[in-house]
């Protein structure tokens, strides 16, 4: 069997956004990730279906697998003839012990590469406000472990040379030990007056940053009970944090939100939340996918190859759109077949999606809903007409029944089905028991129910465990379908769009 290869990845501090390019590519390219806890739980989305996933998750004095385990995992998983991707938080040469798991590599003739990654050492000061060097307070820096082996008898850290070699001292892993690094450093030249930050889970909602002396931080750290992982920063430049702090200051600094629209349409709302200092955790209980069902395709296609008789082609989503304009490239369909028709679409982006194919869509409702619609074309319908209503399979039935009660010949057709996905369930399931889950948005009726059935199936009952998180709805038809599964409803967007969602989101 032909060796495989192995991928030694720093995948940065936290925020997910924060890996190289050549970190993603190469765990889109795995086989097999053996990861860490400190490596992003988003970052396995980006994993290609099948690949498999080891947690080789490490707690102080607490291993779930040791470092000659994972050392051998490495070269067994390679010998198979899989491509692995080892993912270590931060950067894996800066105590990452990427040497020892190259090592056993080479002995074993596998091929391998280290990605370098972005350290914590450098990435948590620099979300705290804390520029790592500033020429009025430094010229050069140090990395130090705080966690050195236990076996040593002895400490490798020259302590009266590393004190007052360098203005800015970093301590990696050290929390446990700041009573001990405070004291050497004192001992050894660095005033007790030096500023110092503790800034744990740096780049990420839950960073806190703890500011202090020499002096002071030790009994800081005991009363504010502050645990690892943490960065420890010793230097003046710690000073520049009361005017540079950025990170914590962002609207949804500290909110972690559940974004449960389908994959398709999740990045546009995943990304504003990340920019706004929020940590979008992307669930898609929705799976969009084309009607597999014989008899449905066939309705819409007679539907489709009748285009030129309607007057009237309706469009409730852009994913209406994005499905109708598939099934006619499918089936060979010119466009021009429609010219007869007038086009409505309910809200902005539904019309985008259209008139970025060359259709004039002639009416939005004010009101992005089916009775703003029917409201904003009825002075223009007449009796007689034909409609064309390309949907989900799930659609409302408000607009075929009034458009019907009003004399017009309805068609209404299942271009796309919405199904219930429940990838990544374990990563949300985990937030929601740690109470690291903030909040909860729901984009359309589908997504409320879709979530209730998942935990449903999964031996939970939603109104209960969901209890004490925000509740954030797109509209008010999502708002009542979440009230009608027992929801307090925190929020609701004033309009059905993704703009209107995050100003509700920051207002929580």
């Amino acid at each position: 069997m032909t060796k495989g290869k192995v991928y030694l990845v720093g995948a940065g501090p936290g925020d997910p956004k924060l890996i190289t390019v050549k970190g993603l590519e190469s765990i889109k390219k795995a086989d097999a990730i053996v990861y860490d806890r400190l490596a992003s739980p988003r970052l396995l989305t980006y994993a290609k279906p099948g690949t498999e996933k080891i947690y080789a998750g490490k707690l102080p004095n607490q291993h779930t697998m040791d470092q000659e385990a994972i050392n051998r995992l490495l070269v067994d998983l390679a010998l198979q003839g899989k491509v692995v991707t080892r993912l270590k938080g931060g950067d894996p040469n800066i105590f990452g012990r990427v040497g020892e798991e190259a090592s056993l590599l080479v002995d074993h003739n596998i091929e391998f590469e280290i990605v370098p990654g972005i350290t914590s050492a450098i990435a948590a000061p620099s979300y705290a406000g804390i520029p790592i060097t500033h020429r009025d307070f430094n010229s050069s820096f140090a990395v130090v472990t705080g966690h050195e082996r236990p076996e040593k008898i002895d400490s490798t850290i020259n302590w009266e040379k590393i004190s007052t070699a360098t203005e800015t001292i970093l301590f990696l892993m050290g929390i446990t030990k700041i009573g001990y690094i405070r004291d050497q450093l004192i001992k050894h030249g660095k005033s007790p007056q030096t500023p110092v930050a503790l800034i744990r889970w740096g780049t990420r909602v839950e960073q806190k940053t703890l500011i202090g002396t020499l002096e002071t931080i030790v009994e800081q750290v005991e009363k504010e009970k502050f645990k690892p992982p943490a960065v420890i920063l010793v230097g003046e430049v710690v000073k520049l944090r009361e005017k540079l702090m950025w990170f914590e200051n962002k609207p949804l600094f500290g909110k972690r939100v559940l974004v449960t629209r389908a994959r398709s349409q999740a990045s546009e709302l995943a990304d504003q939340i990340d920019d706004l200092g929020g940590e979008a955790v992307e669930f898609p209980v929705i799976e969009l996918k084309q009607p597999e069902n014989e008899q449905t395709l066939n309705e819409l296609d007679k539907a489709l190859q009748r285009l030129d008789s309607y007057h009237w082609i309706i469009f409730t989503s852009v994913n209406g759109v994005e499905y109708f304009f598939k099934r006619l490239r499918d089936l060979r369909i010119d466009i021009r077949t429609m010219q007869n028709a007038r086009i409505a679409a309910i809200g902005p982006k539904t019309a985008n999606s259209l008139e970025e194919r060359g259709l004039v869509v002639v009416s939005i409702p004010k009101q992005f809903q089916g009775e703003g619609l029917l409201e904003e074309i009825l002075p223009e319908l007449e009796k007689g007409q034909h409609v064309l209503l390309p949907r989900a399979d799930i659609a409302r039935e408000f607009l075929p029944q009034e458009l019907s009660k009003l004399g017009l010949n309805v068609t209404e057709v299942d271009v796309y089905e919405n199904v219930i996905c429940d990838h990544g369930l374990e990563e949300v399931l985990t937030y929601i028991d740690k109470n690291r889950l903030h909040i909860i948005t729901f984009t359309s009726s589908s997504t409320v129910r879709n979530l209730v059935d998942i935990l449903k199936k999964n031996g939970y009952d939603a109104k209960q465990y969901l209890r004490g998180i925000q509740i954030v709805c797109m509209g008010p038809i999502t708002a009542q379908t979440a009230k009608e599964f027992g929801f307090s409803i925190t929020k609701v967007a004033n309009e059905a769009t993704i703009e209107s969602l995050i100003e509700a989101i920051k207002e929580v």
